[in-house]
């Protein structure tokens, strides 16, 4: 019995430390421009400034000063390429930086060139953009060639724009821009690497609606399932990629321990609706980067991307996902 009792509190006490770190690192997310000192991110964690920080690092695997950098300026690499008009010391400001000059140290230090030469010769800039391979082997412009933009029309009852897109060996993929509104969501969160990785996924989200069931969170029949990505794998780190397992709930629900509470906010979004297996993701990912949105008329804006799902893989006659990857989208 007291062997019980002391699991329980251990796991009891380890969950909240988890819960509190979730919280910084959500308004790290939406505070990115602002000043993000080690007082306030401590009252955010309700911890005191000399153990917050040792604990931030312990958990996190890197200081507060450092995760925050590195947000920082992935956020800013993301913006040279996805924001050609913005100059880069607009950038700097928009990502924290109070100047050019140590965004410029910070830039160089994460990705040992400069940020003018990332703009301009970047691995994810559209001429490099050949060398990045899908699970399948095929080359980002080989993916264009397969991703064929068939029809283009506005909807008569919503006004929303809509794609008929053709893909090859594949069934047709509609592309929405749409105006999505804010989704208040419970997560449970998972930092290191995802991709392929089904089981995973069933295990975050069977700890979520293990957590949300008994409290009546599921019976609602608007309910939607998500997950939300926080990094671009292009970027960061394999063992720092951010991503999260939700649900929505209403605004404000308690939550407590490894579950958090967030918002993702609305806007425009553009909508692109597969039905894929577990290792089919990446490709499509790719195939609505490199194949849609160039010849949309549209950039990546600067919000959370995330996949909305439709249905249970296993009631599916071919154990298919029906998911809309759903992408912020500004007029470029």
């Amino acid at each position: 019995m007291n062997s019980t009792r002391s699991n329980n509190n251990t796991k009891f006490l380890r969950d909240e430390y988890i819960s509190r770190i979730n919280r910084v690192i959500d308004y790290i997310e939406l505070n990115i421009d602002k000043d993000l000192s080690l007082e306030k991110l401590a009252q955010v964690a309700n911890f005191s400034r000399f153990h917050f920080h040792r604990i931030f690092r312990a958990l996190m695997g890197e200081t507060l000063n450092r995760y925050i950098q590195r947000i920082r300026v992935e956020r800013a690499a993301l913006q040279l390429i996805t924001n050609p008009k913005k100059t880069i010391t607009e950038i700097a400001f928009d990502c924290g930086f109070s100047g050019s000059a140590p965004f410029a140290r910070a830039f160089k230090d994460f990705f040992k060139m400069s940020a003018s030469e990332w703009r301009s010769r970047g691995h994810l800039q559209e001429s490099n953009m050949r060398k990045i391979k899908s699970k399948e082997g095929k080359t980002i412009s080989k993916i264009r060639q397969d991703f064929d933009v068939s029809s283009y029309y506005i909807d008569a009852i919503t006004q929303n724009q809509i794609w008929r897109i053709t893909m090859k060996n594949k069934p047709d993929v509609q592309v929405e821009v749409k105006d999505m509104p804010d989704l208040h969501v419970a997560y449970v969160r998972h930092i290191g690497p995802y991709k392929g990785d089904s089981e995973l996924f069933e295990k975050l989200f069977n700890k979520l609606m293990g957590w949300a069931g008994p409290r009546d969170l599921l019976r609602f029949p608007d309910t939607q399932v998500l997950a939300v990505y926080q990094d671009d794998p292009k970027i960061t780190d394999e063992a720092k990629l951010r991503t999260s397992a939700c649900i929505t709930v209403p605004k404000n629900t308690p939550v407590e321990g490894e579950v958090g509470y967030m918002t993702v906010p609305g806007g425009k979004y553009a909508a692109a609706r597969f039905e894929l297996s577990s290792d089919e993701y990446e490709e499509a990912w790719n195939a609505v980067f490199g194949g849609w949105l160039p010849t949309s008329g549209y950039q990546p804006d600067d919000r959370l991307c995330y996949e909305l799902y439709h249905n249970d893989p296993k009631e599916h006659p071919e154990n298919k996902c029906i998911v809309d990857i759903c992408i912020p989208v500004k007029p470029l």
